[in-house]
């Protein structure tokens, strides 16, 4: 197997990340002494597909969509790196994040059961804070496919914050992690939007690597990300991202998404 002489880094998490992760795939580089690029020109689809074929070589991916490439049994195949514990009393030091039920401000729900009807945009269907667990939550809540009352697939987490800003829809799921970054960037969205409910925690997406990087390189990027909080330069690049720390993660964590997946499973959105 011929082994890349050139890292290509492929980001499956919403835009509003991507500073981060260049800034993240800059460090690495940089820690384990080879040549990273962030892959930026194709779709997010095509950027899955070519990390679980190997024509990229590290990532990160929804946690929905990392399981679903292991059940495929996708050649060379991804395993997992680590996994980001993000800052916030929320995340209570787990590498675990949220769906926030959004809808506009004046919007009168109060509960998940009060989006009964309503206009409703997920992000895509391989995505599990937006898509995934809101079947999960139908299924196990009684309800059926057609609690709401019509569908939107936005493409992306901060279309669907546009669309329900907007009026076009009243609501969506959103990956806590995007959510807290929008707020930040668009401090009037905080008046514009209100969190209904939060779905989860599950766990967070992570950082995977293809099969094809060496298993000496893919030890070494792993503990460049373990160790980042205690080298000054990773600690900086963390804060940037409000990420605390990577940690260590095995398969089995990420088992949850997959009961949630087979429990939502008869739900249409």
């Amino acid at each position: 197997m011929r082994h890349p002489k050139e890292l290509l880094f492929a980001s499956l998490a919403a835009e509003n990340a991507a500073a981060f992760y260049a800034d993240l795939v800059a460090y690495l580089s940089q820690a384990v002494g080879r040549r990273m690029s962030l892959a930026e020109d194709d779709a997010c689809q095509e950027r899955e597909v070519r990390l679980t074929r190997g024509q990229a070589h590290l990532g990160v991916v929804c946690g929905l969509q990392y399981v679903c490439s292991r059940e495929r049994g996708d050649e060379p195949g991804i395993e997992l790196l680590a996994a980001a514990v993000m800052r916030g009393r929320r995340y209570g030091q787990r590498p675990v994040y949220f769906s926030d039920v959004v809808v506009r401000t004046g919007h009168s729900a109060r509960t998940f059961e009060d989006l009964s009807g309503a206009r409703f945009a997920y992000n895509e269907r391989t995505s599990h804070s937006g898509y995934g667990v809101v079947r999960y939550a139908l299924a196990t809540q009684g309800h059926g496919s057609g609690f709401f009352g019509s569908i939107v697939q936005s493409g992306a987490h901060q279309q669907s914050l546009a669309l329900i800003a907007g009026g076009t829809v009243d609501a969506s799921a959103i990956d806590s992690t995007v959510l807290e970054t929008e707020f930040v960037r668009t401090p009037e969205l905080r008046r514009q939007l209100r969190v209904v409910t939060t779905l989860g925690p599950s766990p967070i997406p992570p950082l995977v690597v293809s099969r094809v990087v060496p298993s000496a390189l893919r030890k070494d990027l792993r503990t460049a990300l373990l160790d980042m909080q205690r080298d000054p330069r990773g600690s900086h690049v963390l804060s940037s991202g409000r990420v605390h720390r990577y940690v260590e993660v095995q398969d089995s964590d990420y088992d949850p998404i997959r009961v949630m997946a087979k429990a939502g499973a008869s739900i249409t959105l």
